[in-house]
């Protein structure tokens, strides 16, 4: 009898069918805002093998001292549903969406684009930045700082535009999320 050697995985899960994708989802995650919450979401993480692609923490009611975790992750419809409920399954968090499944949320980004540019090079800068709706919050005889807000792929297609004028920097906030309509996470 022959054994053939399985090759390791960078995750504990076998891989998904061929009919089932790995997508991006965003998830929305309530919870508690005390110290080691969020060491412990990315622990569940890091040790099952699952990526992070933005991560964005903050209080949102600090009377009742709750924080929303926003989370892009990528995987196929059942990791995503084992992530879900392994999150639900730590003490301190409230609820788990994910946004991406409710079809009615909202989801942005800022960014902060440092250019460098005199002369014609910073003219053209200042007309892609305007063309992004993207705002001078810094500017010296040698450079500017632009900041951009909205969907990822504008982020990501000002940055494209200003890559050959001279870019220098990004600094990027991570996805916020919130879904539309009367009711609440």
């Amino acid at each position: 009898m022959s054994t053939t050697p399985i090759p390791a995985s960078t995750s504990h899960y076998p891989a998904a069918p061929a009919s089932q994708k790995s997508e991006p989802h965003t998830l929305s995650v309530l919870v508690d805002n005390e110290p080691g919450v969020l060491a412990r979401v990315i622990g569940l993480f890091s040790g099952r093998g699952y990526n992070i692609d933005s991560l964005t923490v903050s209080e949102t009611e600090h009377e009742k001292h709750v924080s929303r975790i926003t989370i892009v992750t990528r995987g196929t419809p059942m990791v995503i549903e084992q992530i879900k409920n392994q999150l639900e399954r730590l003490i301190p968090i409230h609820r788990v969406i994910d946004v991406t499944l409710t079809g009615q949320a909202i989801e942005h980004e800022l960014a902060l684009i440092k250019v460098q540019g005199t002369g014609d090079q910073r003219a053209h800068a200042l007309r892609i930045a305007n063309d992004f709706d993207a705002r001078v919050v810094d500017d010296t005889t040698e450079s500017f700082v632009f900041e951009i807000s909205g969907a990822t792929e504008k982020i990501e297609r000002c940055v494209a535009a200003l890559l050959p004028v001279g870019l220098i920097e990004v600094s990027r906030s991570g996805i916020v999320a919130i879904t539309r309509g009367v009711a609440e996470m």
